[in-house]
């Protein structure tokens, strides 16, 4: 999986494999000389970039983008000064533009006390549009020195202090690089595609967007080690630490090897308005049963439902006496 290629000499001082687009060394930070930068002239690349949520997109002539696909802010064309990463590998659309509409209406029809009631019949849907969102997948060889309290060992008290080193190897796993995307909305897409179909090129619907990773893999460094700090801190409470409850767990984290591969991954961006409000809703690009989004909630029923407690505690004082004293 590594994507150093043979014209990039590795680094100086850790002699870990580097990518042509690397600026500093993503182990030991060091700065790269320039002949292990890109060596071919590359084109600036032109992008439409969201004046709110920040995310760039590829810009085409023939398909013109003057909102943000991902939250329909305006938008404005630049073109960038630094190399930017392009994606080595794209995920194909299994799910077709019907069916994606089809999850949409499911999502509208179902049913939930807050929701109105008229959602579905009211709600003026806009064109669905297909977009690649941007993750690095990466393997690395991890350093780990940790502590924590457990209850192991604790005797009479209920927590004892442990620590130690050991070394962890992670693979295949992917960090997103997506500014569109909230993280907690990547988190829930990203296990259901299917990674054996990647290809080199993008295939989907007429005029899917791309978005375009804003950072090189050493300027992301830090995204890929908190990712690796949350993993090191789960598999450690995974039979490494002694005990069965834990507390107060650190680690301490040193990359000893990284390769990556930069995927775009495909999902729908599927807008709707009710009463002049934006909503925004994601279906998976590969999984059509994968439907991430807003709804608007009734204010009234919400009314309702506190003037209902209100009134169950008022009843429950006078009965009570509470209130009668």
């Amino acid at each position: 999986m590594s994507t150093a290629t043979p014209e990039v000499p590795p680094c100086r001082r850790c002699a870990s494999a580097l990518e042509a687009e690397d600026l500093r060394c993503p182990i030991c930070g060091l700065m790269t000389p320039p002949r292990a930068r890109v060596a071919v002239e590359r084109e600036q690349a032109k992008v439409v970039r969201c004046e709110n949520c920040g995310a760039a997109v590829e810009y085409s002539v023939e398909v013109k983008a003057p909102r943000c696909a991902w939250c329909g802010s305006v938008t404005r064309v630049e073109t960038t000064v630094d190399p930017v990463e392009q994606a080595q590998v794209f995920l194909p659309f299994t799910v077709d533009l019907e069916a994606a509409r089809a999850a949409l209406r499911g999502f509208l029809g179902k049913r939930s006390f807050f929701r109105p009631s008229g959602l579905a019949r009211e709600a003026a849907l806009e064109p669905p549009c297909p977009m690649w969102w941007p993750a690095w997948s990466f393997r690395a060889g991890v350093e780990v020195s940790w502590t924590a309290d457990s209850d192991a060992g604790s005797r009479r008290s209920d927590w004892a202090p442990h620590a130690g080193r050991t070394r962890f190897d992670f693979d295949d796993i992917l960090v997103p690089a997506s500014r569109g995307l909230k993280v907690k909305e990547c988190e829930a897409l990203a296990p259901h595609y299917q990674r054996g179909t990647a290809e080199g090129a993008p295939r989907g619907p007429e005029g899917a967007h791309v978005e375009r990773f804003d950072a090189t893999r050493s300027g992301a460094r830090r995204t890929v080690l908190e990712a690796v700090e949350r993993l090191s801190r789960e598999r450690l409470q995974q039979g490494v630490i002694p005990g069965r409850r834990f507390r107060n767990v650190h680690v301490a984290v040193a990359l000893s090897s990284l390769y990556t591969t930069r995927f775009a991954l495909p999902v729908y961006v599927l807008a709707y308005r009710y009463r002049d409000k934006p909503y925004r809703v994601l279906v998976h690009g590969q999984d059509a049963s994968v439907v991430l989004g807003e709804a608007p909630i009734s204010k009234w029923r919400v009314a309702a439902v506190v003037a209902g407690v209100l009134l169950l505690v008022l009843v429950a004082l006078l009965a009570t006496g509470v209130l009668g004293a």
